[in-house]
């Protein structure tokens, strides 16, 4: 990825936090990167390089910055809507974690060539597959040392090593220091848990409207399963059978989500980490969205109300696709109650004594696929497509992965009698987070931008809706906020 040097140095002399993680700066005097936020005084222009990624300075031979931290910097965005295999791959890396992915197994996955993906990431990332892998197993090494107290055995293999030696060969080799000396030195404080609980920061690049966000999800809230409220989401999560709590919380004056986990296993920590960032969609980057979207002086005014506009995305997309149907021909509150009788009737009941509000798991599709849905009250169109979506992913036919291509995905979802194109755009634009999916016949899109008694067509609604790509998702949460 091509970076201009003048445009890089007039970030980092605003150390403005809107450029946190767009890019990073190598000294090449010192053999130190930097956020262009770090607080020391700035180098020469000649002496300094910039790099899309932390990955790719770090296979240049820099070593992370201790007063700046890099590693605790936001997503990398510079893949965004630039390469869809790009960001397929990523979306992989992430889900795979803790067992890392060979090249040509990723490729495989991909349908392409190792050469080929090589070469998207030198372009999109200034790295190959390998060093964003190694590179982000050693961050997430990194935040486990700092954030938790978990012994150093289980923050290796939390974070993806083979062995412990192996963990601390390269946390030495990336910050001059053994993980122990690390976490002694530390100066960061650590987040409060809950009893029973760790928690953990997750950085986002403001601004981060958070009350949006909270809003969105309380409406749509599985009752039993979610729980939203001022303080914060909290849910119920089951990860490989294993079934725990998440509580986020927001900390706005240093950027970033609080996550507090109960869970069985530390092996899944990285798991939880990464759908909870989708959840939040805290890898977005809204400086680039707001100044597309706000060429239409119609979201113009509503960007400018609400700044830092997410896309929710969903802790489970199967979930997310059951809820969407039962939203189908009812109103939001209505949905709401038809998936409280669904996790009732067919849900898994955990003891949740610490938090009441919490009371079952969500039902697996192997249990969908053969139950009698049309019983919570649901016309019988609408519970056959259920079980039949609940059969397709039980059986593989249907995957929400990151390797599935969303309008692949889709089309699919669209095969289903009772499924039509708003639930499945809907879910790609949740679930798939796909960031231009849009669901051009929502009556709340129409409403939004029809004036007295002209109401816009849903083909009128596509149209205008071509000059919002690659946004047209966030361009929705912005009509649907308003």
């Amino acid at each position: 990825m091509d970076l201009d040097r003048k445009r890089c140095r007039r970030a980092s002399e605003a150390r403005d936090r809107r450029f946190d993680g767009v890019f990073f700066c190598g000294v090449v005097t010192t053999g130190i990167y930097c956020r262009p936020i770090c607080p020391v005084s700035l180098p020469k222009p000649q002496n300094v390089d910039y790099y899309a990624s932390a990955a790719a300075c770090e296979e240049a031979g820099f070593r992370p910055c201790r007063r700046c931290r890099p590693e605790t910097a936001p997503g990398t965005p510079a893949w965004c809507g630039s390469s869809a295999t790009v960001t397929r791959a990523l979306r992989l890396i992430e889900e795979v974690s803790p067992v890392p992915m060979k090249v040509e197994e990723l490729s495989d996955r991909l349908g392409m060539g190792s050469r080929q993906l090589r070469r998207l990431f030198a372009r999109h990332l200034g790295a190959s597959p390998l060093a964003i892998t190694r590179t982000r197993r050693v961050h997430f090494a990194r935040r486990l040392i700092d954030d938790t107290a978990l012994p150093m055995s289980d923050v290796a293999f939390a974070a993806g090593f083979n062995s412990v030696r192996q963990f601390n060969d390269s946390i030495r080799q990336t910050f001059g220091e053994p993980p122990t000396v690390l976490r002694k030195a530390s100066q960061r404080q650590r987040p409060e848990p809950m009893a029973g609980q760790m928690a953990l920061r997750l950085p986002y690049r403001p601004p981060f409207d958070w009350d949006g966000i909270l809003a969105f999800l309380e409406m749509r809230a599985i009752p039993g399963v979610e729980a939203v409220g001022p303080e914060g989401y909290r849910r119920v999560i089951e990860i490989d059978g294993g079934v725990g709590f998440i509580d986020v919380g927001h900390d706005p004056e240093h950027a970033q989500l609080i996550l507090r986990l109960r869970i069985s296993s530390s092996m899944e920590i990285a798991r939880c980490v990464e759908r909870t960032r989708r959840l939040f969609d805290l890898g977005a980057n809204p400086q680039q969205i707001a100044s597309d979207l706000s060429r239409d002086p119609a979201l113009r005014a509503r960007l400018e109300a609400r700044p830092g506009v997410r896309v929710p995305g969903a802790w489970d997309p199967f979930e997310l696709a059951v809820r969407a149907v039962l939203g189908q021909q009812v109103s939001v509150r209505g949905a709401t109650t038809l998936s409280g009788r669904l996790v009732r009737s067919f849900g898994k009941p955990i003891d949740s004594a610490a938090i009441p509000l919490l009371t079952h798991a969500f039902p697996r599709p192997e249990v969908l696929a053969e139950a009698d849905v049309a019983s919570i009250g649901l016309p019988e169109t609408r519970a056959t497509a259920i079980r039949e979506l609940a059969r397709r992913v039980a059986g593989g036919e249907l995957e929400f992965s990151g390797a599935g291509n969303a309008e692949a995905v889709m089309q699919r979802m669209r095969e289903i009698p009772g499924i039509g194109d708003w639930t499945a755009q809907y879910v790609a634009m949740r679930a798939l987070a796909d960031s231009d999916a849009f669901p051009s016949a929502d009556l709340g899109l129409i409403r939004a931008l029809s004036h007295g008694k002209q109401r816009l067509t849903p083909m009128a609604l596509r149209k205008r809706a071509e000059a919002w790509r690659p946004w047209r998702a966030y361009a929705a949460m912005c009509l649907w906020g308003s």
